[in-house]
């Protein structure tokens, strides 16, 4: 009898187990979502708007900013001084005196996760780490989080940098919209090239799903003691992308594998906009026989998979048109279609104009004699 005391006791201590939707999957992390790459659809959230701390995945952003100054810029080469390694943490192993362009500075950034990369990178575009701080969170605003506030590049702990799982997922997107992120981001090595002293390394990706997930294509880990584990990563599969972000997960890998096996399972991206179009339309009243179409955009929609497999599209068009037609002017639209319900459609504008034909004013006498028919025809 003692011991089944004891051992109610000890059950009574332990944990309750997690209890989940039907389907949905259980994850480790404190705050957990998994969202469309392609539209920003919500598919699985967990506490996704609770501010923590971020650690390194807050290297998406440094990363994203460096990439965009080196597009402006031409990608310069720039020489690492001692106040820029001066930082504690994960590294690249930057030295004084070093000198290398920012996309290879960024490489070292996301995939030895360098803290000394970061550092290098806030002090040359915003002079010192409080400027730095400053253009994260003006990107921040531009991408639309609105939960989060950068203080440091690296992602070192400070009371006030901190972020949601929701922001993260917001920035992984934006991020890897970027082709130069994304290339780098996906790779599991990279060489990276030093201006001097000339040499090249090698660095492997701290992103263990890019080894051991199919179909994983980013983006970037994240640890300190205050953050726990943290993991913004990015996966692609029959044309469907999404990113998953989990913040204090003790088990983030498995987290991030089952997340994208759940979403897999019940969303697909539906492409629109796309559909063939006769190559002109006939316009009457004009010199022209008629004007060529376009559609005006391509959109991507994520769906439930039973919707996505049964979308349909319609092109509605009129079969001539009328002079005068402008160059951009809206003549139809593609329609798409889902159980029979209008769900998008996306605009059919014309890609030259028409103008109507002139007709030479006639003359006095030529009046007169149409008068004259007209009158005793």
């Amino acid at each position: 009898m003692k011991k089944i005391f004891i051992l109610l006791a000890v059950l009574l201590l332990l944990p309750a187990p997690a209890v989940h939707a039907e389907g949905e999957p259980g994850v480790s992390a404190q705050s957990a979502i998994l969202i469309s790459g392609d539209d920003g659809t919500v598919i699985y959230e967990k506490n996704s708007h609770e501010k923590l701390a971020m650690a390194s995945t807050t290297k998406i952003m440094t990363a994203l900013l460096t990439l965009e100054e080196a597009e402006r810029s031409g990608d310069p080469v720039i020489d690492i001084t001692a106040e820029m390694v001066a930082v504690e943490g994960s590294s690249m192993g930057l030295k004084d005196g070093d000198r290398l362009t920012l996309i290879n500075l960024t490489s070292g950034m996301l995939l030895a996760s360098g803290n000394d990369a970061a550092n290098a990178a806030a002090i040359y575009l915003g002079g010192s780490q409080e400027g730095f701080a400053e253009l994260m969170n003006a990107r921040a605003g531009e991408i639309g989080m609105t939960e989060t506030n950068f203080v440091t590049p690296s992602g070192l702990d400070d009371d006030e940098h901190y972020s949601t799982a929701y922001d993260m997922a917001l920035l992984g997107r934006e991020a890897m919209g970027n082709g130069e992120f994304a290339r780098i981001a996906g790779s599991s090595t990279l060489q990276v090239e030093f201006v001097e002293p000339e040499q090249r390394i090698s660095y492997q990706n701290h992103n263990k799903l890019l080894r051991i997930y199919d179909g994983c294509i980013g983006i970037k880990t994240g640890f300190t003691k205050k953050a726990g584990r943290t993991l913004v990563s990015a996966a692609q599969r029959d044309g469907t992308t999404l990113i998953a972000v989990t913040l204090n997960a003790p088990d983030d890998w498995d987290d991030h594998m089952a997340m994208f096996d759940y979403g897999f399972s019940k969303v697909k991206t539906v492409n629109m906009g796309g559909e063939a179009l006769p190559e002109s339309i006939p316009v009457a009243g004009s010199g022209k026989q008629g004007v060529t179409v376009c559609t005006s955009q391509q959109v991507s929609m994520t769906l439930p998979i039973e919707e996505a497999l049964g979308v349909e599209s319609r092109v509605l068009l009129p079969k001539f048109l009328y002079a005068p037609v402008k160059a951009g002017e809206k003549i139809g639209r593609v329609q798409y279609l889902s159980g029979g319900t209008e769900i998008y459609s996306v605009p059919i504008i014309a890609t030259e104009g028409a103008e109507p034909v002139v007709l030479p004013e006639r003359t006095w006498w030529e009046k007169l004699a149409d008068f004259f028919n007209n009158t005793f025809s």
